[in-house]
């Protein structure tokens, strides 16, 4: 039984999985290396809460409760009574070996590590711990309070009741699984990330406007935001990382990434959070 969570990483996502497992009844540790991080989450979390009740979704008495159930710790060791952590940190391979080696001995040795990477392999984040078993891959959609899906991809070492203890924790958040094998990109972003480069490829060379391209997708296969837009919701830097899991895992130049995006996170043009991207914000 999970009764209490950590949640590794306090950015776009980490914030909203803290959300989530606080608002169906978990108690939850939240840590980032960036002190200033975690108070930001704590006020989006505040904020975003605040317009769950406002529309009705959750009562608004129940927010000093969801709120009071999200405690910030210092270092991992403060993961020291969680039997499940959530890393949601950068999308970078070499960053979530060194964050699992260290997980794995700041933790109990019982406590499963999950990982919310939207690409890289989970066994070779498992191979990083002393506990391959106890890894698993818990990709969470974004916005994390809003999307019902969650990823779930087993390394090749996870074991069944790893597996077991995280589909009822998806269950328990009212959300829905669907299972990959651990491949890079997954299912999602296998099938997601090829089409927002090759939105971008379609800007590059001219052929329409990102506004034009935007539209025709939304419009034309009703998809409820346009390729480049969604691009900039991800971060560009992420997007580009993803790609360059998917080319490296495939060695298939379908995966390369567009010059044109690559350009623009070398110049500091990441999408929402940077300001700037195939948009301004």
């Amino acid at each position: 039984m999970v009764e209490v969570v950590g949640v590794l990483g306090a950015g776009q996502m980490g914030n909203g999985i803290a959300h989530v497992f606080a608002q169906h009844e978990t108690q939850v540790r939240l840590y980032d290396v960036f002190p200033a991080q975690i108070e930001k989450a704590l006020k989006t979390i505040e904020r975003n809460l605040g317009r769950q009740a406002e529309k009705g979704l959750i009562p608004a008495k129940g927010l000093p409760a969801i709120l009071g159930r999200i405690a910030a710790v210092k270092d991992l060791g403060g993961f020291a009574d969680c039997s499940l952590v959530v890393e949601s940190a950068t999308e970078n391979e070499a960053l979530k070996l060194d964050l699992f080696h260290r997980l794995d001995e700041a933790v109990n040795k019982d406590a499963i590590l999950a990982t919310n990477t939207s690409s890289i392999s989970i066994t070779r984040i498992a191979a990083a711990t002393k506990r391959p078993d106890k890894v698993i891959g818990m990709h969470f959609m974004n916005p994390v309070p809003v999307m019902q899906l969650v990823e779930v991809i087993r390394g090749l070492a996870t074991s069944d009741e790893t597996f077991q203890v995280v589909a009822s924790q998806v269950e328990k958040l009212g959300k829905s699984m669907a299972v990959s094998q651990d491949y890079p990109g997954f299912i999602v972003n296998r099938i997601l990330i090829p089409m927002i480069n090759e939105a971008i490829f379609v800007l590059h060379e001219g052929i329409a406007s990102a506004e034009d391209i935007d539209k025709g997708m939304r419009l034309g296969t009703n998809h409820p935001l346009g390729p480049l837009a969604l691009a900039d919701l991800i971060g560009l830097d992420t997007v580009l990382a993803i790609l360059s899991v998917l080319y490296e895992g495939f060695k298939d130049p379908k995966f390369r990434p567009c010059p044109l995006l690559v350009k623009m996170v070398d110049a500091g043009y990441l999408g929402k959070k940077s300001g700037r991207g195939f948009y301004t914000y």
